[in-house]
C-alpha cells in the first residue's frame, strides 16, 4: 500500500473523518496532513517537502512481510511413532517453516545400529506428516560445523531443533555442540511413553507367535522373553495431546466423504499410501481405528500399539481429516448417515489373516457406495515385525546399547516446560 493521496484540506473536517482525529494519535495524523498539503505554508513554517517522502516508507514497510522463520530438526525417524510425530509438531511451533533432516542409512547403521526401515519408506513416513514443509535426505547424524553453515546459508535455517533427551556420538560427545555453542539451537520437551527402542522390544515380544522359526521354536521363544521384557505402553493420553493433532474442522455440507478404517498398527509407509490414494476419491478423509479387544477377537493378536497411539499416528498424517477413535468393524447404515460418508474404501493388501464371519462392508455394498482401490505398497505390520524377528541378533544389540542411554534419561528426568 503506498502514501496516501489527499485532495484537499476541507475534507478532514467532514463528519466521515473527523472522529478519527482526537487522541495523541489524531493529533499526530492531523499534524502530518497539514504539513502534506502545505498548509502551515501561510505562515512561513519551515516544514520542507522532503520530508514527507520518509513517510511513504512508513506505509510500505507496514505492508511488507518479514522473511519466515525456518526450523531444522533431524532424526532417524525408524519405526515412525506418535512421538516422532509430536517432536515435528512441537519443532513447528518455534516457527513458520519446519524443514526436516532424514538421516542416512550408514549414519544409522555408524551411530546406533542397522535400520528396520530403508530410506525411501523413512522419507515416505516424514513427508506425510502434516507440519513438515521440506525434507533433506541422507542428513549427517551430527551436526558439525560444515553441515550447520550450509544450513544456514543454504537452507536458511533460524534454529536447530533438538528434544530435551542427550544424543551423544559413539565418542560421547553431544551431537548437538556447535548448534548450541553459535546460539542456535532449542530445544524441546520429549514425548512420554515411546520410542523406537520400546517398540522393537513390544515386537519381539508380541509378534514370536506369528514369526516363529519352525525348527527352534521353543528356544527362540525363551531367547526373545528373556531379552526383552517390556510393558505394552507407558503412554499417558490427554485430551489437550488429541486436540494438538487434530485439524479441528469438519467437512463442509457437500463435501464428499470418504471413509477407511484398520489398525494401523506400527503405522508404516504402506499406509501413508493408502491414505494418500483414499484422500484423492473425496474431498474429506475420515478414518477409522479399529480397538484393541476388536482386533484381538477378529485377528487373534493385540496389537502392537494401543488405541490412542495409533490414532495419533493416524491424525498426524496430513491425508487425514478426522478420526473415529475406536471404529467399529462393520461399517453400519447408521454410521454412513451420521457422518454422511459418500464411498466406503478398502485397499488391496490386508492385515487380517482370519476368515471373518461376516462382511465387515456388507451394507456399504448393498447401497452401491464400496470401492476397493490398489495398495500402492505391501507393506503390513507383520512385514515389518519380521525384518525384526529375522535379525534378531542384530536388534538384540542395537537395543541393549540403546537401552542403557534411554534408562540413564529417565532416572534424570526433570520436567521441561513445553508441549
Amino acid at each position: 500500500m503506498g502514501p496516501i493521496e489527499f485532495e484537499g484540506n476541507n475534507w478532514m473536517w467532514s463528519g466521515g473523518f473527523y472522529s478519527h482525529l482526537f487522541g495523541i494519535g489524531g493529533i499526530l495524523l492531523t499534524t502530518l496532513i497539514l504539513i502534506s498539503t502545505g498548509y502551515f505554508n501561510a505562515f512561513g513554517a519551515p516544514f520542507p517537502a522532503l520530508y514527507w517522502p520518509h513517510l511513504g516508507l512508513l506505509y510500505k514497510n507496514k505492508g511488507k512481510k518479514r522473511r519466515p522463520v525456518r526450523v531444522y530438526m533431524d532424526g532417524c525417524f525408524d519405526l515412525m511413532h506418535y512421538g516422532h510425530a509430536n517432536a515435528l509438531r512441537q519443532a513447528k511451533s518455534l516457527g513458520d517453516e519446519l524443514v526436516v533432516g532424514v538421516v542416512s542409512d550408514e549414519q544409522i547403521v555408524a551411530n546406533k545400529g542397522p535400520p528396520v526401515l530403508s530410506m525411501e519408506e523413512r522419507l515416505i513416513l516424514v513427508k506425510g506428516l502434516k507440519w513438515v514443509d521440506e525434507v533433506i535426505p541422507d542428513a549427517p547424524y551430527e551436526i558439525s560445523e560444515e553441515f550447520m553453515n550450509k544450513l544456514f546459508n543454504k537452507y536458511n535455517i533460524d534454529y536447530i531443533i533438538h528434544g530435551d533427551d542427550p544424543c551423544l556420538l559413539p565418542d560421547g560427545s553431544d551431537a548437538y555442540a556447535s548448534a548450541k555453542k553459535v546460539g542456535r539451537y532449542k530445544q524441546i520437551k520429549r514425548t512420554e511413553g515411546v520410542s523406537s527402542t520400546d517398540i522393537v522390544g513390544r515386537i519381539l515380544s508380541s509378534m514370536k507367535k506369528d514369526c516363529k522359526d519352525q525348527n527352534n521354536e521353543e528356544k527362540n521363544h525363551a531367547s526373545i522373553s528373556d531379552s526383552f521384557k517390556t510393558n505394552m505402553s507407558d503412554f499417558l493420553p490427554t485430551s489437550r495431546r488429541i486436540m494438538q493433532f487434530s485439524n479441528g474442522k469438519g467437512p463442509l455440507p457437500n463435501s464428499r466423504v470418504v471413509y477407511i478404517d484398520g489398525a494401523f498398527d506400527l503405522f508404516h509407509a504402506g499406509h501413508v499410501e493408502i491414505l494418500r490414494s483414499a484422500k484423492k476419491l473425496g474431498d474429506f478423509l475420515l478414518v477409522g481405528v479399529h480397538d484393541d479387544q476388536v482386533l484381538s477377537e477378529k485377528r487373534g493378536r493385540r496389537a502392537i500399539m494401543h488405541l490412542h497411539e495409533r490414532s495419533l499416528s493416524v491424525l498426524a498424517c496430513r491425508y487425514v481429516d478426522e478420526v473415529i477413535i475406536g471404529a467399529p468393524w462393520e461399517v453400519s447404515k447408521d454410521m454412513i448417515a451420521t457422518f454422511n460418508i459418500s464411498v466406503v474404501v478398502h485397499g488391496t493388501v490386508s492385515e487380517n489373516n482370519c476368515e471373518a464371519q461376516t462382511d465387515p462392508y456388507a451394507i456399504p455394498k448393498s447401497m452401491g457406495i464400496f470401492q476397493t482401490i490398489k495398495s500402492p505398497r505391501d507393506t503390513t505390520t507383520l512385514s515389518v515385525a519380521k525384518r525384526i524377528i529375522n535379525n534378531f541378533e542384530a536388534y538384540k544389540l542395537r537395543n541393549k546399547k540403546k537401552k542403557a542411554s534411554e534408562d540413564r534419561y529417565y532416572s534424570e528426568k526433570a520436567f521441561v516446560s513445553g508441549d
